[in-house]
C-alpha cells in the first residue's frame, strides 16, 4: 500500500521532534511541546484515515509519540533524581523513523537523556559537597571570635548541613540500588525468555519427530493394508477355481440320467 500524504507529513514531523529532543533545550524552548501536540492530532487522524498503515506500524508510531510526551514530562520535574527515575520508565521506538537512520533516533534520544540526567545528578552532588565543605571551613575559622550562643547556632547549622548531606548520599544510594534492581530484573526476564524459547524449540523439534514417526507408521499401515487385500484376492481366486474344478469333476463322474 502506498504511503499517504498524511503519513508522510507525520513521519517528517516525528523526525523533526526526535532531532529537537536530541539537542540540549533551554527553559524557553517551546517548539518541541507544540510539535508533539501536533503529532498527537496527526496520529489520531492517521488512525481514522482509510489509507492507514499496518497495525504494527501504528503501534510503533504511538510508542514514539508516548516516548516524546514522557520525555517532556520528565524534563519538567524539579530535581535531577526525579528526572532520572522518570527516564528509566520511558520506552523508545523499536524501528527507525526514516530510512537513513541506522538505529532508531528515539533510542539515541533516550540514551542521551539518561546521560544528561546522570550528569546533572553528579553536578548537584558535587556542588552540595563543595558548598558543605566550604561552609564548614568558614564556620571553623569564625568560631573562635563568636559568642557561645552563636557557636550553638553554628553547631545546629552544621547538624542540618550534615543531615542534608546524608540525605543526598541516601538518595544516591537509592538511585544506584534502583538501577541495580532494574538491571537484575532485566537479566532475569531475559533468562526466562531464553528458557521459554529453548522449551518452545524443543517442543517444535519433538512435534516434528512425532510427525515423521506418524508418517512412517501410516506408510507401513498402508502397505500392510495393501498386502491384506492382495492375500484376500488370491484366496477368493483359489476358492472360485476349486469350486469350478469340483463342479467339472462332479459332472464328469455323475453324468445326467437319461
Amino acid at each position: 500500500m502506498a504511503t499517504s500524504r498524511l503519513e508522510i507529513n507525520f513521519i517528517r514531523l516525528l523526525s523533526r521532534c526526535e532531532s529537537l529532543a536530541s539537542e540540549k533545550r533551554n527553559e524557553t524552548e517551546w517548539r518541541l511541546e507544540k510539535y508533539v501536540g501536533a503529532l498527537e492530532e496527526m496520529l489520531v487522524a492517521l488512525k481514522k484515515s482509510p489509507s492507514k498503515p499496518a497495525p504494527e506500524i501504528l503501534t510503533d508510531y504511538n510508542r514514539k509519540v508516548d516516548f516524546l510526551k514522557g520525555l517532556l514530562e520528565a524534563d519538567k520535574l524539579p530535581s535531577p533524581a526525579e528526572k532520572s527515575l522518570a527516564n528509566q520508565f520511558l520506552a523508545p521506538g523499536r524501528t527507525p523513523t526514516i530510512s537513513s537512520e541506522r538505529t532508531p533516533a528515539s533510542k539515541t534520544v533516550h540514551i542521551q537523556s539518561k546521560a544528561r540526567c546522570a550528569g546533572e545528578m553528579r553536578k548537584e552532588l558535587m556542588s552540595t559537597a563543595v558548598s558543605s565543605s566550604g561552609s564548614l571551613d568558614t564556620d571553623l575559622r569564625q568560631r573562635k571570635s563568636i559568642p557561645v550562643d552563636e557557636r550553638q547556632s553554628a553547631t545546629e547549622l552544621d547538624a542540618i548541613l550534615q543531615h542534608h548531606h546524608n540525605l543526598q548520599e541516601k538518595l544516591a544510594d537509592d538511585m544506584l540500588n534502583l538501577a541495580r534492581n532494574l538491571k537484575n530484573n532485566t537479566l532475569a526476564a531475559q533468562n526466562i525468555i531464553k528458557q521459554d524459547n529453548q522449551t518452545l524449540t524443543q517442543s517444535m523439534r519433538q512435534a516434528d519427530m512425532n510427525f515423521e514417526k506418524l508418517k512412517t507408521e501410516s506408510e507401513r499401515l498402508e502397505q500392510h493394508a495393501k498386502k491384506s487385500v492382495n492375500w484376500f484376492l488370491w484366496l477368493m481366486l483359489i476358492v472360485v477355481s476349486f469350486t469350478f474344478i469340483s463342479m467339472i469333476l462332479f459332472i464328469r463322474l455323475f453324468p445326467r440320467l437319461r
